[in-house]
């Protein structure tokens, strides 16, 4: 059984430490728990693992946040990958820093890279990881806080979050969206 496992991000060193690059950085965290390395592929980066007998292909879009779609569709149709294997790990501005919050399915919630996904697959049922970054920017700031780096505090506490949200997306693939939900949301 294969998944399809996107963590959303813009590519470049300018973002590479910023809050809507996590994504990309709980995809790393997992395929640096695993020995998996990323290499090039179309329309992003691409690690294959294997876990309880399932394959992973982890993909981190290389055609920016807004424009994550099309990477989602190329990668599901080239590994034929069924839409309920697919999950989206994103930031989200309206959950405390660090907080897990998955769904079998569900809006965009105003996310340019779940609306884009949304737009080219034709759908808004697939599983998606929000990583709780929090929202403490002043009225208008929204992009600077986003594309802003983490503070002290929350880059220390990163490594631990980051092996949760690992741990929840092998727990997806092991036992499924609502037994993770269970056992990760809020966590």
């Amino acid at each position: 059984m294969k998944y399809l496992i996107v963590g959303l991000g813009n590519i470049g060193a300018e973002y590479a430490d910023t809050r809507h690059n996590i994504g990309f950085r709980v995809l790393d965290a997992l395929a640096e728990a695993s020995d998996t390395v990323f290499t090039a592929g179309r329309y992003g980066s691409v690690a294959q693992m294997r876990h309880r007998g399932r394959t992973l292909v982890l993909l981190k879009p290389s055609t920016y946040m807004n424009l994550s779609g099309k990477a989602v569709r190329y990668w599901l149709d080239a590994e034929k990958i069924p839409l309920e294997n697919l999950l989206v790990v994103v930031d989200d501005i309206a959950l405390p820093f660090g907080t897990l919050r998955m769904r079998p399915k569900g809006s965009d919630g105003g996310h340019n890279g779940l609306k884009n996904i949304d737009a080219m697959i034709g759908s808004s049922a697939y599983a998606r990881m929000r990583f709780g970054i929090g929202g403490d920017f002043a009225r208008g700031h929204q992009v600077d806080y986003v594309l802003g780096t983490w503070t002290d505090e929350e880059r220390a506490a990163l490594p631990a979050r980051l092996k949760v949200f690992a741990d929840a997306v092998l727990s997806f693939v092991s036992v499924g969206c609502q037994q993770t939900q269970n056992a990760f949301n809020n966590k």
